[in-house]
């Protein structure tokens, strides 16, 4: 477990930097006693204003400072730096744009205090280790950091400096990606919009070049979260092209990634386990036993 406690010594430079952003954010947050960062059952998480990154003038000096940097350059660096806990082409930031600060394009700010969660993907309470830890097997297709890895406390280490001045457990305006309309999608349609619009980036066969591969052994498995066709249709009306995001409708969006995510790329052993109490998503690539064990 990473020791981000009270008790540790990095705890007390996060605590005053945390009060430094509280002067800008505090005014539009709860008051204390109303329940501030304690979503209440039936009710959303409250929306926290403070929606940008903290400056890096507010990372401290010292060992402090030297993880938080780290841990930015290993999330945009992440195969290079990991090359074990890696197998594939991408890297954190390549879904996670701008080091995780970009609005409505999964931003990493507010993410740190959101957790321990219940994630119904694993049927049962996470920690912040645990959900970095999908990524790697999963967007990355590679291995999970160990618990106690100096690689990891860096992660976590600049994703809780991404949250300063947000109350544990509210929502940042823009976190994940904004909702829109599930559509059927055309892959024929799918594929002209791809050799029209994307291939100068990512390639012909979706193999990368200047861009992620978006297929093959080189991108995401199947287990990840992008290879569900509404996750990816959402990030590619939003964050895609990447100069000129926005201007593909809902359709074309949904059209490209079916396209994409009806490709061949790698397996995830252990996928027929996930959702284990039988409520996977509907656009989910693959059955799972406990959805199977529901059926009449």
């Amino acid at each position: 477990m990473v020791p981000m406690t009270p008790s540790s010594p990095i705890y007390p430079a996060l605590a005053r930097l945390a009060a430094c952003i509280s002067l800008v954010a505090g005014m539009a947050c709860d008051r204390p006693g109303d329940g501030a960062g304690k979503p209440q059952p039936g009710k959303p998480a409250a929306i926290a204003a403070a929606v940008t990154a903290p400056h890096d003038s507010l990372i401290p000096e010292g060992p402090m400072g030297v993880s938080i940097r780290r841990g930015r350059a290993i999330l945009a660096a992440t195969r290079d730096s990991l090359p074990e806990h890696v197998g594939n082409r991408l890297r954190c930031t390549s879904c996670h744009f701008d080091n995780g600060t970009r609005a409505n394009v999964m931003p990493w700010i507010g993410v740190y205090g959101q957790f321990p969660q219940y994630r119904s993907r694993a049927g049962g309470i996470q920690i912040v280790e645990d959900r970095i830890n999908d990524c790697f097997e999963r967007s990355m297709n590679g291995k999970a950091l160990p618990h106690d890895s100096p690689a990891l406390r860096d992660i976590i280490a600049y994703l809780s400096f991404l949250s300063l001045g947000i109350p544990a457990g509210s929502r940042v305006a823009g976190q994940g990606l904004p909702p829109i309309k599930p559509l059927p999608g055309d892959t024929v349609r799918g594929a002209a919009l791809f050799a029209s619009t994307c291939v100068r980036c990512h390639g012909a066969s979706g193999e990368g070049g200047a861009a992620p591969p978006l297929w093959g052994p080189g991108s995401y498995n199947i287990g990840a979260g992008m290879a569900r066709v509404r996750t990816a249709a959402a990030f590619v009306r939003v964050a895609m092209p990447y100069d000129t995001p926005g201007i593909l409708s809902d359709q074309d969006a949904f059209d490209v990634a079916t396209y994409i995510n009806t490709r061949p790329r790698p397996d995830f052993p252990g996928k027929e386990n996930d959702w284990p109490k039988g409520d996977p998503p509907p656009d989910v690539a693959y059955p799972t036993r406990a959805a199977a064990g529901k059926r009449p």
